[in-house]
């Protein structure tokens, strides 16, 4: 009972009040004091790099086949993407940008027409499209087919749902329905079981949380009449059974993936909009999971990933805030709990997407961290104090 007292619940935003209560707990149920917690310090900023107009997400991957991780960047503000090759010391060449459709939201990255590049499929929420590009020599794309999905897609996730060896993918739409698109192997897809449930889905995933080889579906739904991560579990044919509900917070935002208790069993990272939280749901290895765990966030977390970021073999867990502009880490104790207070680093304005970052596609260094700026339209690369540090080349 002491470790979830000194865990931190979420506190009234009346700090001074939150902390004394939080005392006056700790009193009553007998705990003794901890030593105070000086988080880990495992990053610095090593470069800023300019992106398109109000960038909604960031992923990393060797787009040119180089060796050497690159970024892209979906900028929903100027309906493009934004490519930056890397150079292999955490810095970046200038930007190049492809044109997409209205409303580039979220993307979706794998080799959708078996020729060993990588190809982006990409959720357009102004135009009501999944957009594929295939991927072609140095690094180049050329426009594939486009594919309605009514209507305003937010998220988009990537996977084999009907064990055919063919990714697939599960589109989230904002009209409360997912869709499926079964991939045929060829860059082209056919369109699959579509569902309607829950209140306002706001990001989708794929993962096998069953452990019988078949994937299963996850989404959060935002919405006041939902405020829950729904599973959905997989019948391995493309379609999915009867969701099930977990309640979490207010106006949940995205759902990811950690073992944050070590015990080798899926555990679900779920980001909470309002009410400045996030929750942890312990899997019980069946697909079921325990009621989440909430703990506090600084204020308007929107998005957020798990990894061991100090090194301890614990999963620890970074969040970008946009209310107050920064990138927090909160480190694991191998429980699904974590110690406060969490370490907190600036970033340029409207902070919207965080994603892991290494240097070299087959990089064995601790990861480094890219956050996107929606405000800012900028790319921020955080390199681990255990990277070499090497003067950022200026883009080029």
């Amino acid at each position: 009972m002491c470790d979830s007292m000194v865990q931190r619940p979420v506190l009234p935003r009346n700090t001074a009040l939150g902390c004394m209560l939080l005392i006056w707990l700790m009193a009553a149920a007998g705990c003794p004091e901890r030593e105070p917690f000086t988080p880990p310090d495992p990053f610095y900023l090593y470069a800023t790099y300019p992106v398109g107009k109000n960038p909604t997400s960031v992923t990393s991957a060797d787009f040119n086949q180089d060796g050497l991780t690159d970024l892209i960047v979906t900028n929903i503000g100027n309906d493009s993407l934004s490519i930056l090759f890397g150079n292999g010391d955490g810095s970046f060449k200038e930007q190049q940008q492809l044109r997409v459709s209205v409303g580039p939201r979220a993307l979706a990255l794998d080799d959708y027409n078996g020729d060993g590049r990588t190809d982006i499929a990409v959720a357009c929420a102004g135009s009501d499209q999944v957009v594929l590009f295939l991927g072609l020599a140095s690094g180049r794309f050329s426009e594939g087919q486009r594919y309605p999905v009514q209507r305003t897609p937010v998220s988009i996730a990537v996977g084999d749902v009907n064990n055919d060896r063919t990714p697939d993918l599960a589109v989230a739409l904002r009209n409360d329905k997912i869709v499926v698109l079964l991939g045929n192997g060829d860059g082209t897809f056919a369109t699959g079981p579509r569902y309607e449930y829950g209140d306002t889905p706001t990001s989708i995933a794929l993962a096998d949380l069953t452990q019988d080889g078949k994937l299963d579906l996850l989404v959060t739904n935002g919405g006041p009449m939902s405020n829950a991560v729904t599973v959905w579990a997989g019948n391995g044919d493309g379609s999915f059974r009867d969701p099930v509900d977990y309640r979490t917070g207010k106006r949940p935002l995205g759902v990811s993936f950690a073992d944050f208790n070590n015990d080798r069993k899926t555990d679900l990272l779920v980001i909470n909009g309002e009410r400045d939280s996030f929750a942890v749901f312990l899997g019980n290895g069946n697909g079921t999971f325990q009621n989440g765990k909430e703990s506090g966030a600084d204020a308007g977390p929107v998005h957020g990933i798990a990894g061991d970021f100090d090194g301890d073999r614990m999963a620890d867990v970074a969040i970008v805030n946009i209310q107050s502009s920064n990138l927090s880490l909160l480190f694991g104790r191998g429980d699904g709990t974590f110690k406060y207070p969490p370490k907190h680093y600036r970033v340029s304005s409207g902070p919207f997407a965080v994603t892991s970052l290494s240097l070299k596609s087959n990089a064995t260094e601790p990861p480094g961290l890219a956050v996107v700026s929606n405000g800012a339209g900028s790319v921020s690369i955080f390199l681990h104090q255990g990277t070499h540090a090497i003067a950022p080349r200026p883009a080029s």
